[in-house]
Order: C-alpha cells, then sequence, then structure tokens
C-alpha cells in the first residue's frame, strides 16, 4: 500500500476569486468516500506567514507540509472534503462530505482560518 494516494484528484486553475491553483475531482465521487491519503514532512518555518503549510500540533506550534495534492485544496465555508490529519504518524485522509462530480474543485475549511495571520480576509470566502 503506498502512502500517497491522490488518484481521484487532479490541480487546474481555481473557479475560486485569488485562489490560484485548486484541486479538482478526476471522476464522481460519492459522500463519505476517501478522496486522497497522504503523509506530511515537518518543517521549521512560522506558518503565521505561509499559506501553503498545515498546522500540525495541537498547540499550534508544529507546521508541515503536505504531499500529493493537499497544498491546492482552497478554502471554503461551505466544503466538499474533510480533513482527518494523525498527528502522530504525520498521514492524513480527505474524505467527501456530499457527492462530488467529477471536474468539480474540491475545498475543505482550514483548521487555522480564524487565526493565521496569512489567512485574513479569508474568513469570508
Amino acid at each position: 500500500m503506498s502512502f500517497v494516494n491522490c488518484s481521484k484528484v487532479c490541480v487546474n486553475d481555481s473557479n475560486i476569486k485569488g485562489g490560484g491553483s485548486g484541486a479538482f475531482a478526476n471522476e464522481d465521487i460519492k459522500k463519505g468516500e476517501l478522496v486522497e491519503t497522504g503523509i506530511v514532512r515537518r518543517v521549521p518555518i512560522n506558518g503565521h506567514y505561509c499559506p501553503y503549510v498545515f498546522t500540525w500540533s495541537k498547540d499550534r506550534t508544529i507546521w508541515a507540509i503536505g504531499s500529493g495534492c493537499s497544498t491546492f485544496y482552497n478554502s471554503s465555508q461551505n466544503p466538499n472534503i474533510h480533513m482527518i490529519r494523525n498527528l502522530d504518524h504525520d498521514t492524513f485522509e480527505m474524505y467527501a462530505l456530499k457527492d462530488i462530480s467529477k471536474g468539480e474543485e474540491l475545498t475543505h475549511k482550514y483548521k487555522s482560518l480564524g487565526w493565521r495571520k496569512c489567512f485574513i480576509g479569508l474568513n469570508n470566502i
């Protein structure tokens, strides 16, 4: 079994204003279905100023870069996927919160949206 599987996802230009690149469904995905699995690498960086890293500790002091398409999922107040982090094993899984059509942009609500400086202004997106 591979640590990383993002075969159901591709990266293209986002449909979200200011979203840059975004993750999109390569196929129809059913609610509850596993969308992507991956690993992270912990990095010595200040995540308050870098939007491309994940919060990787409960005390908000450890940051990590994700594998696969994980860094291309844009944030939404109405997300269609949810990330489950396994902080002890440095892995994550993305699951569909609803049925997703092929070609639909995949979004999740950033865990740190309300307190990271790099996300100021994204709370209303």
